[in-house]
């Protein structure tokens, strides 16, 4: 079966689930041929017993934007987990979680998968792009930073810490990474197209 890829992208109330809450998450799915084939996304009611961290109040209220957008529409988690399980399951391949970091978003979603539905469509299979270019470039982990990528690899789309945004820019990135990877290029340096 051909492998999906979906970019994901979290935003949460505090740095662990369970005492703090994931309040947004979005998903891009797309074939290893950058063929975009849908996405998700669905923002959270707060877990009854946990609380929001304050660096994390703090930060957020730097981002109003991005807030308001988090906290319109909320669904119980349950509900939107389970339509976000029947979304992924609907496409005919093997689907891998792409995220970066890829500890953080997926330590978040295996979490609400296992709590509120027992099962994750994705069980352990996790690419952080971070690592995924580190081997690309053989180069040290602290010089495989997404930010050192040529600002072309993310096609002008922004960064707003709005979910779906952040997902979809980061799966441009992505797919840019696995054009070049098939090329043997590494990460937009080797005779690929000039940084913008």
């Amino acid at each position: 079966m051909d492998e999906i890829f979906f970019s994901t992208d979290i935003e949460a109330d505090g740095r662990i689930p369970g005492p703090n809450s994931l309040l947004s998450f979005a998903l891009v799915a797309m074939t290893a041929d950058k063929k975009l084939l849908g996405t998700f996304n669905a923002n959270l009611e707060t877990l009854p017993d946990a609380t929001q961290e304050k660096e994390n109040k703090a930060w957020w209220n730097t981002q109003p934007h991005a807030w308001a957008a988090c906290r319109s529409d909320q669904e119980h988690p349950r509900a939107a987990l389970n339509r976000c399980l029947q979304w992924v399951q609907s496409f005919d391949g093997v689907p891998i979680f792409v995220a970066a970091p890829g500890g953080f978003d997926f330590m978040w979603m295996h979490w609400y998968f296992i709590r509120f539905l027992g099962t994750s469509p994705f069980g352990l299979r996790l690419l952080d792009m971070r690592s995924f270019l580190m081997g690309q470039r053989g180069c040290a982990f602290g010089a495989a930073g997404i930010s050192s990528l040529p600002a072309w690899m993310s096609e002008g789309l922004p960064h707003t810490h709005v979910a779906l945004d952040d997902a979809m820019k980061q799966c441009a990135i992505f797919g840019n990474m696995l054009e070049d990877n098939r090329a043997g290029r590494a990460g937009g340096q080797n005779g690929h197209r000039e940084s913008a």
